[in-house]
């Protein structure tokens, strides 16, 4: 049985979820699409409460939140305890994120990077596992 992403996104992101959802399916996870697929104006922070709590509840694994900048939308899921959101723009950092921070929450801006950038996040923050180790002790500190 997959695990789920929780995806959830406002009207500036909409375009980018739709470019994003085969990369989590190739990834062997299935989506749960809590976000709008309207280009009418939204508000992050109902959609970004709505993912921590998807992830704060365990109903999903991980979480995608995309908004314009990726900010407002990390803003509103690290609000949940237990969620761990982080805000990358390459690769590298969602690598990173999952191996030395244990995230479970994927924050994009969709105005601020481009298509392929945005797999590349999307695909390495899937499928990297948290390195334990020495990380754990501060990932625990986080709360």
């Amino acid at each position: 049985m997959p695990q789920l992403v929780a995806v959830a996104n406002d009207h500036a992101g909409v375009t980018l979820k739709a470019a994003l959802l085969p990369e989590i399916a190739a990834a062997g996870f299935e989506v749960m699409n809590l976000g709008t697929d309207d280009a009418a104006a939204v508000d992050y922070p109902d959609y970004g409460k709505a993912l921590a709590e998807k992830i704060a509840t365990g109903e999903a694994k991980f979480g995608i939140g995309i908004c314009g900048s990726g900010i407002g939308i990390s803003i509103a899921a690290n609000r949940a305890p237990g969620v761990r959101a982080a805000l990358c723009h390459t690769g590298l950092q969602a690598e990173l994120a999952r191996r030395h921070n244990d995230a479970n929450v994927l924050a994009l801006g969709a105005r601020l990077m481009g298509v392929e950038e945005a797999k590349e996040c999307v695909r390495r923050f899937l499928t990297t596992d948290f390195e334990g180790g020495r990380h754990t002790a501060r990932v625990k500190k986080l709360g």
